[in-house]
């Protein structure tokens, strides 16, 4: 998106020609969290990190909607160019940031029938992500909502199940796939990094182990991928903003 700042926006990202990124440690955010922690240990990628805290509605801020007019994290700033780009949608900024920073393309692919096949996997959950939002919003009500927390929790129990079907190899002649994309036993990719923060969390959308124990390639997938040093590092606690109050951003106050 184009960039427009405004008084307000913080000299944080003004002042410092990097990459900035503006984040929470949400599902959302712990996706790009995880890529740039690969890209770092990949080739010692540097960037910004400035923390949201979310619950004061920092992202709802002038300052903020200038960067993305959704009013959501993450964000990415990359003014080390001529003209600085905002993106937003965290899916939209795995592919920039993939474009632009994996030269080598170590979670991307060459070929374009395989990055096809990362995109399509990458876009499968971005489309699918707000049912476990509307799961968890009935799940919380005090009037209990039994309709919807069925309907809901029966298409994420479906989505789950396309993909097991596609880790099993039930459908590529029983030749199971670590991986989402890419040929053979699969790459890990954006892919799998735009939807592992998300599918981790079963349990907080109120599945136990027995509701996932049908899935059995898709819980070695998400414990094949919470192993990497880099996804660890990228979920942990220095994205949380109650953690790190130093690195909160928040935008300007003009008299």
């Amino acid at each position: 998106m184009e960039v427009i700042y405004n008084p307000h926006t913080p000299s944080q990202l003004t002042e410092k020609r990097a990459v900035h990124l503006l984040t929470e440690n949400t599902p959302n955010g712990k996706k790009v969290q995880i890529l740039l922690e690969e890209l770092r240990a990949e080739y010692g990628f540097e960037w910004e990190t400035h923390l949201i805290a979310i619950e004061t509605d920092e992202q709802k801020k002038d300052w903020f909607l200038a960067l993305n007019p959704n009013g959501r994290i993450p964000v990415l700033l990359d003014n080390t160019k001529d003209s600085p780009v905002s993106v937003a949608e965290s899916s939209a900024i795995l592919v920039y940031l993939q474009e632009q920073h994996d030269r080598a393309n170590a979670f991307g692919f060459a070929s374009s029938a395989e990055r096809s096949q990362a995109l399509q996997w990458l876009f499968f959950w971005h489309a699918a992500a707000p049912v476990r939002g509307q799961l968890g919003h009935f799940r919380g009500l005090k009037e209990s909502q039994p309709y919807a927390i069925h309907r809901f929790k029966s298409e994420l129990l479906r989505i789950f199940s396309v993909y097991e079907d596609h880790l099993s190899g039930r459908h590529n002649g029983g030749v199971p796939r670590d991986y989402l994309a890419g040929s053979g036993a699969g790459k890990y990719s954006i892919a799998d990094m735009g939807t592992w923060p998300h599918v981790r969390c079963y349990r907080l959308s109120g599945f136990s182990d027995d509701d996932m124990a049908q899935f059995p390639c898709l819980l070695r997938w998400v414990s094949r991928i919470a192993a990497r040093p880099a996804v660890r590092e990228g979920i942990s606690d220095r994205y949380t903003s109650r953690d790190n109050p130093e690195a909160v951003l928040r935008g300007v106050s003009v008299a």
